[in-house]
């Protein structure tokens, strides 16, 4: 929060003005009755005039106003939004940078105003990688910059990362940046400078484009429920947990059917569903059973249940029971099971 009143301010900067370069600006940045920001276009309409000539009389008011007594008595209140630009880590994306200047929407109109009027500040306009932000050092913008590009480079198609973890990237990737702006509010802002790296509403980073950053529908929220639980649940469990984590309504009947269509499910036991990544198995017990006998040869009965309770949740009863099918398996003399060819 500022300590001036940038409404009072940016009335006395625009005083200088002759009428129409004032209310040019006015209706340019929302600074009057009108507080909705109006279009080159529509101004141009209003005065019968073209969006060019508009543009050349903001920018002559822009520069009447700079070079004017009124701008050099507002220094001090430019020295303190540079001030305070410095302290958000002397690059921050415009929506952050607002939100911490002003709380409502008028105020913010007329401290953006003061932005674009002041000569400490710089805008970079959004483009495909990053928002709109302002900085005062341009060293460090680029470098901040750079810094972000390497950290997404480093992350998988599906990679999600803890927050510290990511921020651990992010210093790794800063260079010479002065050891004051490393402060982990920095960090995070600077991170959310990025359109290519998000995060998901569980804290967790990754590509901004993955659905288990931008989580549109009941799959995306039941993996990422899963997912948070670190172990199988039952489908009804995900529900409850889509409901409890995301505070969106998700039936039963509706999880189940999407948990069993989605490969990044497999169904463990009766109604229990793991993440695939997590290395369980698809199938019923016995393809459970012949598919490890299969790749690790002959084992002891407590050698099956130990290696088939890692990728499933059955009891060992089961296991021992589906053991005993005479045309799937065979028990060897020394009480070890091979597969029948």
């Amino acid at each position: 929060m500022v300590t001036f009143a940038p409404k009072q301010v940016t009335k006395k900067l625009l005083a200088v003005l002759p009428d129409r370069a004032r209310d040019v600006l006015e209706k340019r940045y929302g600074l009057g009755k009108n507080t909705k920001a109006q279009t080159l276009e529509s101004i141009g309409q209003t005065y019968g005039i073209t969006r060019e000539r508009v543009r050349q009389i903001e920018n002559y008011a822009i520069q009447s106003i700079q070079k004017s007594p009124a701008y050099d008595e507002f220094q001090v209140v430019f020295d303190e939004m540079r001030a305070a630009i410095d302290g958000l880590g002397a690059v921050v994306s415009e929506e952050d940078l607002l939100s911490e200047l002003a709380k409502d929407e008028v105020t913010r109109n007329h401290l953006y105003f003061l932005l674009v009027l002041g000569s400490p500040f710089y805008r970079n306009k959004e483009n495909n990688e990053f928002h709109h932000r302002w900085y005062i050092e341009q060293k460090v913008s680029n470098t901040v910059e750079r810094a972000l590009e390497k950290v997404f480079s480093s992350l998988s198609e599906d990679e999600l990362v803890p927050e510290d973890e990511i921020i651990a990237r992010l210093q790794k990737e800063l260079g010479d940046v002065e050891e004051r702006y490393r402060k982990e509010e920095v960090l995070r802002r600077w991170l959310r400078l990025s359109k290519n790296i998000g995060c998901n509403p569980l804290g967790e980073w990754g590509p901004a484009q993955s659905p288990n950053v931008r989580a549109k529908g009941i799959r995306d929220y039941a993996y990422l429920a899963v997912k948070r639980h670190g172990s199988p649940m039952h489908f009804k469990e995900v529900a409850g947990a889509i409901g409890e984590l995301f505070d969106k309504k998700a039936h039963t009947a509706t999880t189940h059917n999407e948990l069993i269509k989605d490969e990044r499910f497999v169904l463990v036991g009766r109604g229990l569903y793991a993440l695939t990544e997590w290395g369980y198995s698809a199938g019923v017990v016995k393809d459970v059973l012949q598919d490890i006998l299969q790749k690790h040869g002959p084992l002891t009965r407590e050698e099956i249940i130990d290696k088939v309770r890692k990728e499933r949740y059955v009891k060992d009863n089961t296991i021992v029971v589906n053991l005993q099918d005479p045309a799937l398996f065979k028990r060897l003399p020394d009480g070890s099971y091979i597969v029948l060819e």
